[in-house]
């Protein structure tokens, strides 16, 4: 019945004589099936008319993935935002963290499959530095969250995506002899995105750029840590 009356009428207001379980059940039930944007009018409702019902905070965990999965990214973070608002410390907290990355994540490669152009540099890459702080946040705060582990993994995988859109960056202000440029986006590398593996490379271009620009303080530096670190790379 329930199920019946979410598809042909809109709003909270069609569950209003229903419980907050019965809902939430039901909400459940939509998302097993996949029916993602039918689940979220479930767990709308039970926010909207039982704020306060233990099930309203399971329902706010859910609509995130609901949201999610209907490919509602904005409405999936700002339900993610609002859990972390009203249960800082929660015991799923960490989940709405993990979701969090996921949606960053997500949404920042269907943009780049979108429009992805030739120049790496023509890229915006904010939204995977969100889905990196994301993790790290849940990683710090929750270390031994059942997500942590798979975290872990996904900010490994990001650092290498943002290390090599970096110094492909780095490269074309290099080619163009923008020195001051190409060691900037070179260096953050080396400063933000430790143990990726275009460090070496990162470094090469920081010392090349220093020495045109007769920044021979920052050039040696630079030098001495692609010495200390990878003794067997040259210039």
């Amino acid at each position: 019945m329930l199920v019946a009356c979410a598809t042909k009428v809109s709003g909270p207001e069609v569950f209003k004589n229903y419980t907050a379980k019965q809902i939430l059940t039901s909400g459940e039930t939509a998302l097993a099936k996949h029916n993602y944007k039918e689940a979220t009018k479930y767990f709308e409702a039970i926010e909207a008319l039982y704020p306060f019902d233990p099930e309203a905070q399971k329902g706010q965990l859910d609509v995130i993935y609901a949201y999610y999965k209907a490919d509602d990214y904005a409405s999936a973070l700002a339900a993610a935002d609002g859990y972390i608002r009203l249960y800082p410390a929660g015991k799923h907290t960490d989940y709405a963290y993990y979701m969090k990355g996921i949606v960053n994540f997500e949404k920042n490669r269907n943009w780049l499959q979108k429009t992805y152009t030739k120049h790496s540099e023509e890229l915006d890459l904010v939204t995977l530095q969100e889905s990196f702080t994301d993790f790290e946040i849940l990683i710090k705060s929750y270390p031994k969250s059942f997500y942590a582990k798979d975290a872990e993994k996904r900010m490994l995988h990001i650092r290498d995506l943002l290390a090599k859109r970096e110094l492909q960056t780095a490269k074309f202000y290099f080619d163009r002899s923008a020195y001051i440029a190409a060691a900037n986006r070179a260096s953050y590398i080396v400063k933000h995105l430790e143990g990726a593996p275009q460090t070496a490379d990162a470094l090469k271009i920081m010392i090349r750029s220093y020495r045109v620009l007769g920044a021979d303080k920052q050039a040696n530096d630079a030098l001495r840590l692609l010495n200390l670190n990878f003794p067997k790379e040259r210039v």
